[in-house]
């Protein structure tokens, strides 16, 4: 009966509202095409791909390109190298932009911090390839600011950061953080916002002080966003920027440069086009980030209770 009711209500609510399921078309269309369908692809992995054969013609190899991968000789390296960017990145990228939102919020002049908004917001919208062309500029040992000023203090050349393997991890996450530190505390500034002023005001006539309304009330209120947030950051921690990568990549740091998306690109296009073993490599990388995302969301569920699902 209960299910014949909810039926009833279902077939009621859609007549009378039809033309707003209709919208739903368009996002689920687009779901389709753009996610479920490329899935058919994703079989390449386990074949033998052959352009005059096609998908569905070519060999069925099975776990031979993923054999293939895991044994290779700088398997080993290159995972590394992608998780240790990746986790560089979140450690000390995460929090910051709590810290900013926690900063902002708390500032009395309202005129000077969206003046302070508008300024860490403007590198987010510079491109990559702009991006790394200026760092190349400013870490110049010969005409970049930051040399001339090393060469001005300790009376000698700077060395040349870009050709040391241990600076790229450094250059690509503090340059990245620069970039998307104003950007990635919207969404704590927006969190912030709904915090009732009445909890701030009762506060302040028990006698608590401005960091201890920040740190019981403000920080509380964000704590759910933040989980969520991680969460997702954490099912693609395999997911290092591919541009940004390569166009900081040399020969001198290629040892610590060379991560999957970068390895991915050059097995697939460059060296040979070798599809399967590319898309293989792809794959896993895609099954490692879902891995993590379903034990940091059980996690989360478990400690916090705020979860995607």
């Amino acid at each position: 009966m209960k299910n014949k009711s909810a039926m009833a209500n279902f077939r009621r609510d859609y007549l009378s509202r039809w033309r707003l399921y209709l919208f739903l078309l368009i996002p689920i269309i687009y779901i389709i095409v753009f996610a479920y369908v490329p899935m058919v692809g994703a079989q390449i992995a386990f074949r033998d791909y052959d352009f005059t054969k096609g998908i569905w013609g070519s060999n069925w190899v099975g776990m031979k390109n993923f054999m293939k991968f895991f044994r290779y000789r700088d398997f080993g390296k290159i995972l590394w190298n992608t998780l240790s960017v990746s986790l560089y990145s979140l450690l000390a990228g995460f929090p910051l932009p709590i810290i900013l939102a926690l900063i902002l919020h708390s500032f009395p002049g309202k005129r000077y911090t969206k003046v302070v908004q508008t300024v860490l917001y403007m590198p987010h919208f510079i491109s990559v390839v702009v991006m790394v062309g200026m760092i190349m500029q400013m870490f110049n040992p010969l005409s970049g600011v930051f040399g001339q000023a090393y060469q001005a203090v300790f009376g000698e050349m700077m060395p040349d950061i870009f050709s040391k393997p241990g600076a790229f991890g450094h250059i690509y996450v503090w340059s990245g953080i620069w970039q998307g530190l104003g950007w990635n505390s919207i969404i704590y500034m927006a969190a912030l916002s709904g915090v009732d002023m009445e909890l701030h005001e009762s506060a302040q006539i028990d006698g608590a002080s401005r960091f201890q309304r920040v740190l019981h009330i403000d920080l509380p209120a964000i704590l759910p966003t933040a989980c969520i947030l991680l969460i997702m950051n954490a099912g693609s921690i395999m997911n290092v920027g591919f541009e940004k990568v390569l166009l900081l990549q040399n020969d001198l740091n290629r040892s610590r440069s060379e991560v999957i998306s970068t390895y991915v690109y050059k097995v697939g296009l460059m060296s040979g086009g070798d599809f399967s073993y590319a898309t293989a490599v792809g794959l896993f990388n895609s099954v490692v980030n879902f891995a993590l995302l379903l034990i940091v969301n059980y996690a989360s569920k478990k400690l916090g209770e705020t979860s995607l699902w």
